[in-house]
């Protein structure tokens, strides 16, 4: 059974990071707030925080608050088939309510950490990349990124993952610190996949 890893945290806690890693290890990557973006290009507006936030939220109130899983749940499904999968960007508790119904025990959630502080300074000092065609590693400023923290928290309950997540990492030393924990986490999941394989096999 493949594995949908889901990365929780705020923004500039780390999320991006750790995804990546899981990518290097062979998994398919699909980022929840791609669709965000999406429309934002759609529609040829800017990718300002005020326009992300009026579009996540307008899905959420035609959608309800699972929303943005709802729409990402055909290519997680899609891509499962294939193999094992990270999901950048969990955001809401009706989300993760909605993929636990979904996948069950292939679900597992990892929660980035790190204190408003230092994620607003890893914010503010972001370059975008002329590779970053999805704009994954947009800069805020510390106003944009708090107002972002609070319509979050307020409108978002994205507490919600953060709190339930399986494993959690804490951000707030070296990115070879963060590597190394992320490494055991992934070494715990393989092993997990192996064991219900085993299981498998035996009751097939």
């Amino acid at each position: 059974m493949y594995k949908l890893v889901c990365i929780a945290g705020m923004p500039g806690a780390g999320k991006s990071v750790v995804s990546d890693y899981f990518v290097t290890r062979g998994f398919q990557f699909l980022r929840f707030g791609q669709v965000v973006l999406d429309i934002i290009k759609e529609n040829n507006l800017p990718p300002t925080e005020n326009n992300e936030r009026k579009i996540r939220e307008d899905l959420r109130k035609s959608r309800g608050m699972s929303a943005i899983a709802i729409l990402n749940y055909p290519k997680f499904k899609t891509l499962l088939k294939k193999g094992n999968v990270v999901g950048d960007g969990l955001y809401s508790w009706s989300e993760y309510k909605f993929l636990k119904e979904k996948f069950d025990k292939q679900l597992i959630v990892i929660s980035v950490y790190a204190p408003p502080s230092l994620r607003y300074e890893r914010l503010s000092k972001r370059v975008i990349p002329k590779s970053d065609k999805d704009l994954r590693h947009r800069p805020f400023t510390k106003e944009e990124a708090k107002a972002r923290d609070y319509a979050e928290i307020e409108n978002l309950e994205k507490g919600g993952p953060i709190a339930m997540a399986d494993y959690t990492l804490v951000n707030t030393k070296s990115l070879a610190y963060l590597m190394r924990e992320v490494r055991q986490i992934y070494a715990k999941i393989l092993r997990l996949r192996n064991h219900e394989m085993q299981k498998q096999k035996l009751y097939s």
